[in-house]
């Protein structure tokens, strides 16, 4: 009896020390799970969503398991990264605008360059002198050409100009509309005095397109006239020659959109699309008006409402 009770209690106790052993090393995996295993997945996962490039989400950190210090270091590399990545994609968006932004500028001075040059070819005579002023025209349409691509390039990739809104007195108005008016077409202007909320650079490449437009089609005089509503300072430039088919003027402010009006003219139409635009960021609009005689273009321009 006493042999079978001690074989008893021998066997109690290695049921008991197994089971014991047993639940200490289930809790020892599960500390393991939790203060090794688990950490290292997340980081594992943090380091799949880097390598993707995605880096919005943020690592949690855990300063109890023993990865806590790398955790906080690689959010901080995340950090890093993402900052530098946002850098570059701004400077490289700087880049695209200025080059959109040049490479359109550049059009209206060589516009004039090219009309002063086809003025000296029929008032010139000696041969030698024509030969010149030809070949500065050839050279002029090849320079629009190469801007014309260099525009079309970037601004397929870029969404946005930059328009930066202040206040200004509208007598700017009269000095952008005479450095426009090169060849002095503008019989009447009348501008109305007030504060308007503009652009100023943008708003000469408006003024810019839109006359330039009225030399190429039409060739006639000009009209300015400006009125002032209860929200904007309205200005209608119209010309009066052959206009544009009625089908075309709800399209006209379209990008890379030419009227029926432009076969044989050099052009890319991009110029009232770019004015739309321009005057839609600075909280004004642009609409275009057919008549029997004549093409005129609305440009509402928004005034400083003073409470």
């Amino acid at each position: 009896m006493e042999s079978q009770m001690q074989q008893t209690h021998i066997i109690r106790m290695i049921i008991f020390s197994t089971t014991l052993v047993g639940i200490c090393l289930i809790l020892y995996m599960l500390y393991l799970d939790r203060k090794v295993v688990a950490p290292f997945q997340k980081l594992n996962r943090f380091a799949r969503n880097v390598a993707a490039g995605n880096l919005d989400t943020p690592l949690e950190m855990d300063r109890e398991n023993i990865f806590g210090a790398f955790t906080e270091s690689f959010d901080i590399m995340r950090e890093q990264l993402y900052q530098a990545r946002e850098k570059e994609r701004e400077a490289n968006e700087s880049k695209k605008e200025l080059v959109a932004s040049l490479s359109h500028d550049i059009k209206t001075p060589l516009a004039s360059i090219r009309a002063m040059s086809e003025l000296l070819e029929i008032t010139l005579h000696e041969p030698k002198q024509l030969e010149k002023v030809q070949a500065i025209q050839k050279k002029a349409i090849q320079i629009e050409q190469l801007t014309n691509n260099l525009f079309h390039s970037t601004l397929e990739e870029l969404q946005t100009l930059k328009v930066k809104v202040k206040e200004e007195e509208s007598i700017i108005l009269d000095d952008i509309i005479s450095t426009t008016d090169y060849r002095h077409l503008v019989a009447n202007k009348h501008i109305c005095e007030c504060i308007i909320c503009c652009d100023r650079l943008r708003l000469e490449q408006v003024f810019d397109n839109v006359i330039a437009n009225s030399y190429k089609y039409a060739n006639t005089k000009i009209d300015i006239v400006s009125r002032l509503t209860e929200y904007t300072l309205e200005i209608r430039v119209r010309d009066y020659g052959q206009g544009v088919s009625i089908d075309d003027v709800p399209l006209l402010t379209r990008k890379f959109y030419r009227g029926k009006n432009a076969e044989g003219k050099m052009g890319a139409g991009i110029g009232l699309y770019m004015s739309h635009y321009f005057m839609e960021q600075m909280g004004g609009t642009l609409i275009a008006n057919n008549y029997e005689e004549g093409f005129e273009v609305v440009i509402e321009i928004p005034l400083t409402m003073i409470k």
